[in-house]
Formats: structure tokens, sequence, C-alpha cells
């Protein structure tokens, strides 16, 4: 690659007057509103005083253990990546321990090339010639300048004065440059904590709604059936009625416990503290397209790893299952529903999956529909327990929920409804 602008020496005779040069600079720095762009505005009049193939410059962040880099001629690794201090080959400038480098060989130079060190731009590109200057303000080191060439023995102590100028020009807006972008994204991350907790507060408000309408269904369930079916058994035992036999008043009996049995199943899941998440979910599969020919299947390649989250994760977990094996019975119109359990890196997630026609919605979109409605409420659930969830409805309808291992609920104790 060719110098940034081609010049035999460095500085030439003919050179501008250095003042002129440095409020050009600064007459350049206006109005660009980031480090690269204004970087490369000032570039072309770092070359009329020096030689120079690559510029590069490198900001400290807050904690002053990392740096970033903007860099102009070579793209390297440095501007894509934040570097250790500690390997930086300008480490001495950024660390306070001097205000500027100088070598004729960069490469053969133990300064910049040395055992961890994140010099591999200069050996890949033979940046031999560098001038290196720290980048104060008031006082404070913010950054090092560094300028570089591919030829040995390019600049000399002079240089270095003179870029340590341009060091004092640029290193007052770049800092400012640089508070400007933390401070956007302070805000970015205040405003995008403010919507988790918005969306958590109206998940809450979602699925205690949810929970209050699951009592009522309860309630019916059991003032409609079970307690009607008692009713009705006793007024007719006592009314001696000679048609009922005591078989038929067992049958009857065993009929409305069973049905008190589905009940408190759907509204505790004892079935996942007495055998397993995997068990649970077989069960509530088997009873959810119980009579519709569904082909079901769990498959756990997690070896039960879900059985050592914490109840409530647990629970949450299981709800999710239930819901989304539920809209995929009754809404789908498939033939077929896996639910696979697995565990890779730390994390364990569940993934529900049917043959069916997909969802009539894009996800995310509710209409009020039973389908979508369980859909806002999977979706709170999972946050409420700091898990990732997913659905796509492509070719029939997948729906993914992960988490760690080592998940805790956000912000909830150990007796959250589940």
């Amino acid at each position: 690659m060719p110098p940034l602008l081609d010049q035999d020496a460095s500085p030439k005779p003919d050179a501008p007057r250095a003042d002129d040069t440095y409020l050009k600079i600064a007459s350049h720095l206006a109005g660009h509103l980031d480090i690269r762009s204004a970087l490369e505005a000032v570039v072309a009049e770092i070359g009329r005083i020096i030689e120079v193939d690559h510029v590069d410059v490198c900001l400290l962040d807050e904690d002053e253990a990392w740096c970033a880099s903007y860099e102009v001629g070579y793209q390297t690794h440095w501007s894509r990546e934040r570097t250790r201090v500690s390997t930086s080959p300008v480490r001495t400038i950024l660390s306070g321990e001097t205000a500027w480098m100088l070598t004729d060989d960069a490469l053969s130079d133990e300064r910049y090339v040395f055992p961890s060190s994140n010099s591999g731009p200069i050996l890949e590109f033979n940046l031999r010639s560098r001038i290196n200057v720290a980048m104060k303000v008031m006082g404070r080191t913010i950054g090092v300048l560094s300028c570089s060439a591919c030829r040995k023995a390019r600049y000399s102590r002079g240089n270095v004065t003179a870029i340590a100028h341009v060091a004092d020009v640029l290193a007052p807006y770049f800092h400012a440059l640089q508070v400007s972008e933390r401070a956007r994204q302070a805000a970015i991350r205040r405003a995008e904590s403010i919507a988790r907790e918005e969306g958590l507060r109206q998940g809450a408000l979602e699925l205690t709604s949810a929970m209050e309408q699951e009592r009522q269904r309860i309630g019916m369930d059991l003032h409609d059936q079970t307690l009607a079916d008692l009713t009705r058994l006793m007024r007719e035992v006592e009314a001696d009625d000679r048609r009922l036999s005591p078989d038929m008043i067992v049958a009857r009996l065993s009929d409305a416990v069973n049905d008190l049995r589905r009940i408190i199943d759907e509204a505790v899941p004892t079935l996942l503290d007495m055998f397993g998440f995997a068990h649970a979910v077989r069960i509530h599969l088997e009873r959810a397209t119980a009579g519709t020919g569904i082909v079901i299947q769990v498959e756990d390649e997690a070896h039960q790893a879900i059985d050592r989250l914490g109840a409530t994760t647990r629970t949450a977990l299981f709800r999710i299952v239930q819901e989304a094996v539920n809209n995929a019975a009754r809404h789908s119109q498939g033939s077929r529903i896996v639910v696979t359990i697995a565990e890779a890196q730390g994390r364990v997630g569940v993934t529900i999956e049917d043959d069916g026609r997909g969802m009539a919605e894009p996800p995310g979109e509710t209409s009020g529909r039973s389908g979508q409605g369980g859909l806002v409420h999977m979706q709170t659930r999972a946050r409420l327990i700091a898990a990732d969830f997913a659905v796509e409805s492509k070719q029939g309808t997948r729906v993914t929920v992960n988490l760690p291992l080592a998940a805790k609920p956000r912000g909830t104790s150990p007796e959250m409804p589940a």
C-alpha cells in the first residue's frame, strides 16, 4: 500500500510553516461528530509534516485498563476490538511512564514487540518507523497518537516535537467526542433498562390478570362439573333412588375424584415435583392431545438438567411448555408435536415444535386471540426468570426458551406465583 502522502523525507525542505499546519488541523476538526471521521479529516495535514503510511489514535476507556483504537491507512484488528493496556505496544505511554516513544524499526524493538503484546499489525504491515506521543487533557493522559512508516529510520526527535503539537490540538476535541459517545451509550442503556422494567411491569400486570382468569376458570370447573355431579349424586342418594347400585355410586364418585385430580394437576404441577420435568411434560402432552390423533414425542437430551433449577424457575418453564403445547394441540391443526429438552455450554433449553399451519399473525402482534394471548403470557414468564424466548412460525410453529443453568428469577422470591 502506498504512503498516505507520497513523501521521500520528513520533513521536506519546502514543508509549510508548522503554525499554519496546526491551524488547518484545528479547522478540519470542525463539524466531525465521531473520532474516526475526525482523524480522516486531519491525516492529510499530518502527512505534510512527516511521511506516514498509518496513523492511529488509541484512547483509554473509563477504567483505564482497556483502550480503543481508531486508524487511517491500514485497517487492522486494533480498531475492531479493544486492547488491554498491559498488552498494548504503547503501554508505557498509556500508563504515564513516558510521554513519547520513537523507533527506527519497531519490528525489532522490544518496547513494541514483547511476549503477549498486541503487536500483530506492526509485524503484518511492517510498520517499522514509529512515533508515539501522549494525548493529554488537563495534564491527564487520555490516549496516544501514533504515526508509522514502512521504511526504517524515517523519523527524528524534531518530528516527535511536531507530532506532540498535533496531539495537543487533537486531544481536547477527541476527548470531547469520546465523552459524548459514552454519554450517548449510557443514555441508550438507561432507555433500554427503563423499557425492560416497563415491559416487566406490564407483563406482571398481564400475568396477574391471567392468574385471576385461571382462578375463575377453576371455580367454574368446580361449580359446573365436580360440585354439580356430587350434588346430583347426593340428592339421588338422599331420595333413596333404587336405580343407584353401589357400583354406580362408586363409579360416579370415581369420576368426580378424577375431575378433581385433573383440576389440581392443572393448578399445581405436583407431577413436576414428584417425577421430574420431562415426565410432567410427557403427561401433559398426553392429556392435551387425548383423542386428537396427534403424534407426540418428548426428548430429554439434558439428562434431567432442568430438575436442578430452582422450584420457581422450573415451574415457570413448565407453565411455558404447557401453554405452548396447549396452543399447538388446539390451534395448529398439525399431526405431530415434539418437545425437546437440551443442554449446551452451561445453558438449558426447551423447544416445542409442531407441523401445523403456523401462526396466522407474526409473533409479537397480538389481536386478543387465545393463542396470541398465551404467547404474551409465555413471554412474560420467560422475562421473569431471565430466559431467552423465541417463536418461529414458517412450516409449523417452533417455540424456544432457554436460560443459564444457574438462572434466578428477576426480582422474585421463591414464593413467586407460577
